[in-house]
């Protein structure tokens, strides 16, 4: 068996507490130590993993001291461009949160230094593990063209949601934060190239950094016809109704996830809830000799339908293969550098209230 990958983890959050449990549990990687800004969450971390890993608040100084095979950053958008070229810098492979950066010259930067170095560098797109998703992919290519892809992700969140929505909003809007993943599910549904994004936004509280909007909506435009919307926002005041839209047409018929347990338990701000996919309905348009309908609608139940830590681990056996296999990341790389690209430009657009050409 190879030497386990000693690991660095870099946050305690809900995504960094995954990821660390995947590593604890998996054979491939060692965790070298946690760090956190705030001494309570990495105590809690560590208590939960076990004890026994070493803990520190500097994440140079962890870098430093651990002498890490690999980096794993789940902290704030902010951090992310600091924290991956130092790894990058000290020969270490790294596997960042998305989105991979607050701004596309700071993806770039990122992804150019991982490949100047020779290192691995995995972004966490989680609905590329998923087996619901592939599967809704799969299905969404074969509708025909053009496609009309109809997505969102509202959350309605208080307390200390809301409290984690604000501190993330300093950083990032919804549209960003969120938006990347489901881009990134258009470019593969459609195997097209994005040419056009406009947005809106709106700012709903003024318990917000000044600047900042908790609402937003993308559309874009691709070279085949196709086009999409994703919506998020964030905050007490949102709706609980409708905040889980994932639908495709295309000439041949749509297909839709649904998940009407989730949607109806009002989980919204439940991320365990949001890649949720209870079964998938399989509409098909052809219409018979009398005009009416000649197939019933599919309802597809799906099996295989992981929970969000399970979903981390199977990131994390990716990226654990990743490094093993020196498999060759370009397109995964490049991926996300395109789906920054449409989720800035709807940011841009939104503030000069102009669409934006890629």
């Amino acid at each position: 068996m190879p030497t386990p990958i000693r690991i660095l983890c870099v946050g305690a959050g809900h995504m960094g507490r995954s990821h660390a449990l995947a590593y604890h549990k998996l054979a491939g990687f060692e965790i070298a130590a946690i760090v956190t800004r705030s001494a309570q969450s990495r105590e809690a971390l560590i208590a939960e993993l076990g004890g026994g890993y070493p803990g520190f608040s500097d994440f140079q100084e962890a870098l430093r001291l651990t002498r890490p095979d690999a980096v794993s950053i789940s902290t704030y958008p902010d951090t992310h461009a600091a924290y991956a070229l130092a790894a990058l810098e000290a020969g270490c492979h790294v596997f960042v949160e998305k989105p991979l950066a607050e701004t596309v010259a700071e993806a770039e930067a990122i992804v150019a230094k991982a490949e100047a170095v020779g290192r691995k560098l995995v972004i966490g797109y989680i609905l590329r593990v998923h087996p619901s998703w592939i599967r809704f992919i799969a299905l969404a290519k074969n509708l025909g063209k053009p496609l009309v892809m109809r997505m969102n992700l509202n959350q309605q969140s208080s307390g200390s949601e809301w409290n984690t929505h604000k501190a993330l909003l300093s950083s990032i809007s919804p549209i960003v934060d969120c938006g990347v993943h489901y881009v990134d599910v258009m470019c593969q549904m459609t195997g097209s190239t994005p040419v056009r994004v406009s947005g809106i936004g709106a700012r709903l509280c003024n318990d917000l950094p000044e600047g900042k909007v908790n609402y937003g909506q993308l559309q874009v435009t691709f070279a085949d016809g196709s086009v999409g919307w994703y919506e998020a926002g964030w905050g007490p005041m949102m709706s609980e109704v409708a905040f889980f839209v994932k639908d495709v047409v295309g000439p041949k018929g749509c297909v839709s996830i649904v998940a009407d347990k989730a949607s109806a338990e009002g989980q919204s701000a439940n991320v365990n809830a949001h890649s949720q996919a209870q079964s998938l309905r399989l509409h098909h348009s052809t219409l018979g000799p009398d005009g009416k309908f000649m197939r019933e609608d599919e309802i597809l139940s799906l099996e295989d339908e992981p929970d969000h830590d399970t979903l981390c681990l199977r990131e994390q056996e990716f990226f654990l293969n990743a490094i093993h296999t020196d498999a060759d990341l370009g397109s995964h790389m490049h991926d996300a550098i395109r789906s920054m690209k449409i989720v800035a430009a709807a940011d841009e657009s939104f503030r000069t209230g102009r669409t934006v050409d890629l």
